[in-house]
Parts: structure tokens; C-alpha cells; sequence
């Protein structure tokens, strides 16, 4: 149980980096990759970022997949 604490402390940091990352770079060209969908209809937009979501999915994988070998 002492490593699923460290997995998730671990990812807690990820987020807050990845989230600063969002508030002192917004232009980054994170918000318009391939796959992302966004819906307009009169004053309502819908984003959901697909592509980022898996970008971001991969590189938690690996990070648990190196931190699980010790």
C-alpha cells in the first residue's frame, strides 16, 4: 500500500506541474490537437481535448510502468 501512496503523491505533482503549465503558458499548442472536439451551437461551445487526454494518459503510464519496476 506504501507504493499505491507514492503513485499517487507522484501524479498529484504531475497535475500541478501540467496545471502551471497551463495558467503561465496558455499558448501553448496544447488546446488544438488532432482529435480534440469542439462542438458551437449559438452562445454554447463544448471542448473536449481527446488528443490531449490520451497524450496525457500515455505519459502517466509510462511514469507508474518506471516507477513499478523497482
Amino acid at each position: 500500500m506504501q507504493g499505491f501512496g507514492k503513485i499517487l503523491i507522484l501524479t498529484g505533482i504531475v497535475l500541478i506541474v501540467f496545471g502551471l503549465l497551463f495558467i503561465f503558458f496558455h499558448k501553448l499548442p496544447f488546446g488544438k490537437l488532432p482529435g480534440d472536439i469542439v462542438i458551437k451551437k449559438g452562445n454554447f461551445t463544448f471542448y473536449f481535448p481527446l488528443g490531449l487526454s490520451i497524450i496525457i494518459s500515455i505519459i502517466l503510464m509510462i511514469i507508474i510502468y518506471l516507477i513499478g519496476r523497482h
